[in-house]
């Protein structure tokens, strides 16, 4: 069986634009009879099957949205996913999810499954296969080809497209300056996530607040790892050293951090305060004692995320807008794990 063509490859062996391609196979009349016949020829020699492909999305919609996250256990993407579907369903549209298990194979596959006209958008986290290996040339096809996508939380700076972060570099500085301010002098830093953009800003903050207080840099207490495995093979070794308070960059890294610090025989927060990133249900209901915490507004973000999808979907032509980073400031929630000034 010959595999279907697509939009972009009929372009690339004709020497014209995607778009030529779309309104030819349209019967646009902005395209002359000769240019129509010729590109509809060449579709049907390559197979290519118009009630499948998606043309002209700008033209044709499905009012559905494909959303892409890396990992479905993570409650932070749940509370995005929350946001995201609550905005679709007050705007008529629907919402397709798929997981990309930090996969770029998978990344690759879900968006030209999605992409041929089952979805008008996308709003979408970057694996961490993808961070790590740095390809991010999967989204820029698919932008090219007239979808649109919003990147949230992790995002890719080389690709062109609306984005929704939280505010990573100046929570983590804030977080740790807390910890300061509270007394701390020996402030550990856990990272499973340091392969990850939110996890390098988050490193950067932690670092920026130690140089703005004077306070010398311990690599003995720091553990910046990949993974959650290799993190827990570690942390063991910074209670070996008088450490005073935790900042973790994850919410494995903190429950990890709380629960090794209690193990230990460590009081907490009398003996050791800790902070950590993400608000999920762990940290504030099913820990004791219950962990300070940077909440990153999950829901909000996903709200904004699709309000902005939307708003580039419905745009016309004429109204096209530059592309936007949307930035959503973190809260610290006090709870038990840290003391009050």
């Amino acid at each position: 069986m010959k595999a279907k063509a697509t939009l972009k490859q009929i372009a690339k062996e004709l020497n014209v634009s995607v778009s030529t391609v779309s309104k030819a196979l349209n019967d646009s009349p902005e395209i002359s009879e000769q240019t129509k016949v010729k590109i509809k020829e060449y579709a049907k020699l390559k197979n290519y099957k118009p009630n499948v492909i998606g043309l002209n999305l700008k033209n044709r919609k499905t009012k559905t949205i494909g959303v892409i996250i890396p990992n479905i256990l993570n409650s932070f993407f749940a509370k995005v996913f929350s946001g995201i579907e609550k905005v679709a369903d007050k705007k008529g549209y629907n919402v397709i999810t798929c997981i990309s298990n930090e996969s770029l194979e998978k990344e690759i596959h879900t968006l030209e499954m999605l992409s041929n006209g089952t979805i008008d958008g996308f709003i979408l986290s970057v694996s961490e296969e993808a961070q790590k290996l740095q390809d991010y040339s999967h989204f820029s096809a698919i932008i090219n080809d007239g979808t649109p996508i919003v990147m949230f939380d992790r995002i890719a700076d080389e690709v062109e497209c609306d984005k929704v972060v939280v505010d990573d570099f100046d929570s983590a500085l804030n977080s740790t300056q807390h910890l300061i301010d509270l007394g701390c002098k020996n402030i550990a830093l856990i990272s499973s996530v340091d392969n990850l953009s939110v996890g390098k800003l988050r490193a950067d903050g932690y670092l920026k607040a130690l140089k703005d207080n004077n306070i010398s840099l311990n690599e003995k207490i720091i553990i910046r790892t990949d993974s959650e495995e290799d993190m827990k093979s570690k942390i063991d070794a910074i209670f070996d050293h008088k450490i005073d308070a935790i900042f973790a960059l994850d919410e494995n890294d903190s429950v990890a951090a709380l629960r090794v610090s209690l193990k230990k025989g460590f009081r907490v927060p009398e003996d050791i305060s800790i902070i950590g990133f993400a608000d999920g249900i762990l940290a504030s209901r099913r820990l004791s004692p219950s962990l300070t915490t940077v909440s990153q507004h999950g829901i909000e973000i996903g709200e904004v995320a699709a309000k902005k999808l939307i708003e580039r979907l419905e745009e016309s032509e004429e109204e096209t807008s530059d592309y936007e980073t949307i930035v959503i400031k973190t809260k610290l929630k006090e709870r038990e794990s840290t003391r009050k000034k």
